[in-house]
């Protein structure tokens, strides 16, 4: 597949390392330019690109910057991307540690559907409750006793399915885990955040969770 990946920081590294290695045409893009990736393009052999020209003919675009830098995307960054494609929103609501107040999603606006607002597109939320570099190296076979699992979030039942697909080559069970609307269920703080649970336990997780932010995880 063709995939676009914007940002280059710790998950989007990962991924680009990841995706590259399954044999994906891999473009990515961060916000200081493409001469700024020569040595992950180097790396793995994915193509550093300004940003907007990651997600041109992308069958799938991830999208994995912090919460507070989205609404400073350039107008139009997805359109290239081909029809259909499956738009990935990894990121994380930190407004303590990283992204001040947004009060959109204080007020108990799912952190992805703010995203899908400002993008402008349909939106599957996966890959934002596991730590980069279990990503990067903890994947297995599938049928591997205590494979890891990640959920996946997201209305576009096609755009669904691929980024499952996805995340079964890189060595995780994916788990459905309903529409964008319950993202919040996979959001920092809940019991499936960072757990490296396994199918069934994230299925327990995400019935477990909460949609009330914990202190930490409040401005």
């Amino acid at each position: 597949m063709k995939i676009g990946i914007i940002g280059a920081g710790n998950i989007g590294g990962a991924l680009t390392r990841r995706c590259a290695a399954l044999g994906h045409e891999v473009a990515v893009a961060n916000s200081r330019g493409p001469e700024t990736l020569t040595a992950l393009a180097a790396e793995t052999g994915a193509r550093a690109v300004p940003a907007a020209e990651a997600a041109v003919g992308a069958e799938v675009v991830i999208v994995t910057i912090p919460e507070r830098n989205i609404a400073l995307l350039p107008p139009g960054i997805l359109d290239g991307a081909l029809p259909g494609a499956a738009i990935v929103d990894t990121g994380n609501y930190y407004p303590r540690q990283r992204d001040g107040r947004i009060a959109e999603i204080e007020a108990g606006l799912p952190e992805s559907r703010w995203v899908e607002q400002h993008l402008g597109r349909p939106l599957i939320k996966a890959f934002n409750n596991i730590y980069a570099l279990h990503l990067q190296e903890k994947g297995q076979p599938r049928g591997t006793p205590g494979r890891i699992a990640l959920p996946v979030a997201g209305d576009d039942g096609a755009a669904k399915a691929v980024v499952m697909l996805l995340i079964d080559e890189l060595g995780f069970d994916p788990v459905d885990a309903g529409g964008l609307d319950e993202s919040w269920r996979q959001q920092p703080g809940s019991p499936v955040y960072t757990g490296n649970l396994d199918a069934a336990g994230v299925r327990r997780a995400l019935a477990a969770a909460s949609p009330e932010r914990t202190a930490n995880w409040r401005a």
